[in-house]
């Protein structure tokens, strides 16, 4: 009996692996496909004449910076750079540039300091300056610490999310962006694609079973919902993807590739809502199952009454993280608006606070409605399929 059992187990792992390996290469596979047939050269408007390479600092061969204590010790002036491009085409070329400092480009070189150089091509050569620091070694060293934690701690699911978000936003840079700026509807689009990376993200979780059914469906519904809500404020609020900050420059990109800027408000919001409410959904959904397996007498209605309660003590804490999250990025906007002492009725009508409220609240929504939807379709399926 116990080796029966063995075998079933076995044969359902063997399963589940195949399922999520098939599922993982076709995503892979539609998304090669998509990126192929799409130029992506000619959808992006890059200056032919400057080019960026990597850099190291030499020599400091004058230092006239000093400390501005009215900027909490942000250094101000000029230094004088010997420098040697340690990428691209003119790799090993030395050059001595000029680097001015202010409050708001302050890249303070020291020698050995590694440096993105901006190269503006003229007739007569190359004119370097200096762009930024060299960053790539921290940020790929933080993002190999995440991968390891992640890994080292979530074990072979922890692996199976990795590979989720890795298409996740992949699908996002090389399949939504293209796309949008092609100009194909903006929100039907984003719809279309997160409703595949959902259904993905899940089987790769966990494979084809009531959990993941359950939870994305929960998943999608809480999205489309979210979606709705923005779109449906926005119309009455007047408020659309014109008023964000970078409206002026998707303009000039618009006229020319066609793309629709009107309706991309309520795309950033569907995609910024897809990770707290899969979230939710996934949790429920377990919740859900983990009760029904220990109590298979309990009825649709009382496995719904579980979900909620679970869903209930979930939903404070996420729909508080949603708005702190948006709370948070805007941080230097709030500081600057209070320090200028707007009043409430000009502040509340700022285009700018509309669409951070706007963004908090439908995606607040979307995460409160999905509770009770994931908690119905979850104990209807386990109840229905899982007798």
């Amino acid at each position: 009996m116990d080796k029966l059992k063995q075998n079933m187990l076995l044969k359902n792992w063997t399963k589940t692996s195949t399922i999520k390996l098939v599922t993982f290469l076709s995503a892979c596979l539609i998304i090669v496909m998509i990126s192929l047939s799409i130029n992506e050269k000619s959808l992006q408007d890059s200056e032919q004449n400057i080019k960026y390479y990597k850099a190291k600092v030499l020599e400091v061969m004058q230092d006239t910076t000093v400390v501005d204590h009215k900027t909490e010790g942000v250094r101000k002036g000029s230094e004088t750079l010997r420098i040697v491009v340690t990428t691209g085409k003119y790799k090993g070329k030395e050059v001595t540039i000029e680097n001015y400092l202010s409050a708001l480009f302050n890249v303070y070189a020291k020698s050995g300091t590694k440096i993105i150089v901006r190269a503006t091509m003229y007739k007569d050569g190359p004119n370097f300056s200096i762009y930024n620091y060299d960053r790539t070694p921290i940020l790929y060293g933080v993002i190999l610490l995440f991968i390891i934690f992640l890994c080292a701690i979530g074990g072979k699911k922890g692996f199976m999310s990795l590979l989720g978000l890795g298409l996740t936003l992949i699908a996002v840079v090389k399949v939504l962006l293209p796309l949008l700026i092609q100009g194909f509807p903006a929100i039907t689009t984003s719809v279309i694609l997160i409703a595949i990376i959902i259904i993905v993200c899940f089987i790769l979780l966990d494979g084809i079973n009531v959990k993941t059914t359950s939870a994305a469906i929960g998943t999608i519904a809480g999205v489309m919902i979210s979606g709705l809500f923005a779109y449906f404020v926005g119309v009455l609020g007047h408020i659309s993807g014109f008023q964000t900050e970078e409206a002026e420059t998707l303009l000039l990109i618009a006229g020319n590739h066609g793309m629709k800027v009107k309706n991309l408000l309520v795309c950033g919001i569907l995609i910024s809502a897809l990770g707290a409410v899969m979230d939710i959904s996934i949790s429920i959904a377990s919740s859900i199952h983990e009760i029904h397996e220990m109590n298979k007498k309990l009825t649709v209605l009382e496995l719904f009454h579980s979900g909620m309660n679970i869903g209930k003590d979930a939903m404070g804490t996420m729909t508080n993280t949603i708005i702190l999250a948006f709370t948070g990025s805007s941080l230097n906007l709030l500081l600057m608006i209070y320090s200028y002492g707007i009043p409430y009725s000009q502040l509340i009508n700022t285009d700018t606070i509309a669409i951070e409220i706007i963004k908090s609240i439908a995606g607040s929504i979307g995460i409160v409605l999905t509770v009770p939807i994931v908690a119905y379709v979850s104990s209807y399926i386990e109840k229905r399929f899982m007798k």
